[in-house]
């Protein structure tokens, strides 16, 4: 069994053998002692979060895992040369590798998405923190888990929504909170992405080499190796993500739940398709949109792959519609452009990002590490897991191709078949999703 690990760790605490434990597995993270990292995945945003990760003081990465061993020896000597007092990096292609090293405090999950939840929760289960890329969740059942394991274990998780500790995001939020932009009838959601642009078709291959593509596919459907569904481009397809509405999506729609301070939607639907590239390589809508149903505003979801063009100029972005001006958030900033049929108008220049957020994210998971204060981070699991289910829920309302009801009582849909198709994936390859 692929989680024997996890089981024996489930049935320790079980008994009690667990409810012991201290709350660091290693005590050399507290006070300003090194806090040691391994990640695992390091092709994307795991390799972003690694190299932010050394940027904390007295901070080290010393493992490595990819199933991609062309990816791991660029990796290594790479960070080998930025982290020169760290003499030995070490690398695995199995995570289990670095689950099972006593001295290893925290751990970076930065694989493809349908790897997030298993791996996060096993690195709970071993007495690791978890840094997890987002979305948190590959499912909203998955979603629930995740939180499962962190409570059950008692860990420090944080999620990748790396935009929630830059401070222009706050700010903006700030003066969404004040009142000023008067009631708030729509929010809208957008991101153009001209630089994302599927594959184009090719036909199935061997597996190049260095690559071990059965860990790669791990719990999902396995299926012969295309380089279209491979790498950067596996969030094109069901098997292992939800396209532009989980990529970036949970970026976004994080900012219009916040402003709103909104729970789940009552209502979704949603309409698009392969209307841009159909000739290319993907599963997933390069065009979409969805609106989403709340008591008292509405938001509007617009995606489109390969074109930049997207509203008020901005080829992403949050804007906040109310009765006296609309405020306008992206990554480059923020402003409010005036309603001029106001009797109390507001406006204001735009406000610039001057910071990293990546950078403060890592700043701020360490904090919370070592401070043993989880309430003090920017984006817990919990946070991360009620915006990856609202996005899963946008997905999942184009998908089905019906008008989806959420029932706030349950925590379920309130069609039966949609909860039994599309709540929480099939695992494949002997991987199962614990029940925590």
């Amino acid at each position: 069994m692929k989680s024997r690990r996890l089981f024996l760790k489930q049935s320790a605490l079980a008994s009690g053998a667990l409810l012991t434990q201290p709350f660091f597995a290693n005590a050399a993270i507290f006070g300003t002692d090194t806090i040691r990292v391994a990640t695992i995945g390091v092709n994307g945003m795991g390799w972003a979060n690694t190299k932010a990760a050394i940027k904390v003081r007295n901070v080290e990465v010393v493992a490595l895992c990819d199933i991609d061993a062309n990816v791991l020896v660029t990796r290594k000597n790479e960070l080998l040369a930025l982290q020169p007092n760290v003499k030995k990096v070490d690398t695995y292609n199995d995570y289990q590798n670095i689950l099972d090293r006593k001295d290893i405090d925290v751990v970076i999950v930065g694989t493809p998405d349908h790897w997030h939840a298993l791996q996060m929760i096993e690195a709970c289960s071993a007495g690791k923190h978890v840094y997890v890329e987002k979305p948190c969740g590959n499912s909203i059942g998955e979603c629930n888990t995740m939180i499962a394991a962190k409570n059950r274990y008692n860990k420090i998780v944080q999620v990748g929504q790396w935009q929630r500790s830059q401070k222009h995001f706050k700010d903006a939020l700030d003066l969404v909170h004040s009142g000023q932009l008067g009631n708030i009838r729509t929010t809208k959601v957008w991101c153009y992405q001209g630089w994302m642009r599927p594959q184009s078709i090719v036909p199935n291959s061997a597996v190049p080499a260095g690559v071990d593509y059965t860990k790669w596919i791990g719990p999902a459907p396995m299926r012969d190796f295309n380089a279209s569904r491979f790498h950067f481009h596996f969030r094109w397809f069901w098997d292992y993500a939800g396209g532009l509405m989980t990529d970036w999506g949970v970026h976004l729609l994080d900012y219009a739940i916040q402003g709103m301070k909104a729970g789940n939607p009552k209502s979704v639907s949603a309409l698009g398709g392969k209307f841009a590239y159909p000739e290319l390589a993907e599963e997933t809508p390069d065009t979409l949109t969805t609106l989403y149903e709340f008591d008292k505003f509405n938001l509007v979801w617009d995606s489109a792959m390969g074109i930049d063009n997207g509203s008020y100029g901005r080829d992403h972005g949050i804007a906040f519609v109310g009765n006296n001006g609309t405020l306008i958030l992206d990554r480059g900033g923020w402003e409010v452009i005036e309603e001029r049929q106001a009797k109390n108008k507001i406006a204001v220049p735009l406000h610039k990002s001057e910071d990293n957020g990546v950078e403060l994210h890592w700043e701020n998971f360490i904090g919370a590490i070592r401070n043993n204060q989880p309430d003090s981070l920017h984006c817990s699991i919990e946070e991360g897991a009620h915006i990856a289910t609202i996005a899963q829920m946008g997905n999942i309302a184009y998908r089905s191709g019906q008008k989806v009801n959420w029932d706030p009582t349950t925590q379920l849909f309130t069609d039966a078949s949609i909860n039994k198709n599309y709540y929480t994936k099939e695992y494949h390859n002997g991987y199962t999703l614990p029940n925590l």
